[in-house]
């Protein structure tokens, strides 16, 4: 399961899946980082790693590339549900502060704020 290099374990498992050792880099986010277009240097000026861990990363990448892209989907499908299960979270409290009315003495702020809203066609009618 482990790539080597130098006598040690570069890729361990973690509870966060596939992961760079002694990091809390996985190799998801290297893949998200391919999936985008990086080249491996950006890659480095991004990452914490090592130029030697990440070139153990592509080639454990490049080597197995069937049961991790697989385990890569799943990832990203994880992710989704929990980024749209936040975002419904997230409305539901915007939508209840939108519905407070503006703090005593910032009546000029949110009333230009709404000006911006509505000229941006983002306005919603509120009675305060």
């Amino acid at each position: 399961m482990a790539s080597v290099s130098n006598g040690q374990a570069v890729i361990i498992r973690t509870e966060r899946g596939l992961t760079i050792a002694s990091t809390r880099t996985t190799i998801y986010d290297v893949m998200d980082h391919l999936a985008a277009g990086w080249t491996p240097k950006l890659i480095l000026n991004w990452l914490p790693l090592t130029e030697d861990q990440l070139n153990v990363v592509l080639s454990y990448i490049d080597n197995n590339r069937t049961e991790v892209e697989a385990e890569y989907q799943t990832v990203l499908q994880t992710r989704e549900e929990i980024r749209q299960y936040w975002d419904a979270r997230n409305r539901e409290r915007l939508a209840s502060i939108e519905k407070l009315p503006p703090k005593p003495g910032q009546e000029a702020v949110h009333a230009k704020l709404q000006a911006w809203k509505s000229k941006l066609g983002l306005a919603h009618d509120r009675s305060s």
